[in-house]
């Protein structure tokens, strides 16, 4: 998704590990946003109706372009920027709560 640089720079700066050494970043970043797009899947999945749920899963499906898939999922979530803004904000504040992240 376009948004990812996006989420990666947010979470890097909100979760203080800008002082780890860029290796560690990228794999703690890798780890993090894959989780992260995990729980946009499921979010999505649980938004979309049936006959919308399939049309994703072939975008999916046929490696969509990921401003297509975006563009889709914005036509049929009214709320998608809200609703990936608390996926993302519940996602920091669970490691937040973890503490370590190292």
């Amino acid at each position: 998704m376009p948004q990812d640089n996006q989420i990666q720079q947010t979470l890097v700066e909100e979760l203080g590990i800008a002082d780890l050494p860029q290796d560690k970043q990228e794999q703690l970043l890798i780890k993090m946003t894959e989780v992260i797009l995990k729980r946009m899947f499921v979010e999505t999945m649980d938004k979309l109706n049936e006959a919308d749920q399939k049309a994703y899963e072939q975008m999916l499906d046929r490696s969509a372009e990921p401003a297509e898939v975006e563009k889709f999922l914005r036509e049929k979530i009214g709320n998608y920027d809200q609703l990936l803004e608390k996926i993302v904000e519940e996602f920091k504040e669970k490691v937040v709560k973890a503490g370590n992240l190292v």
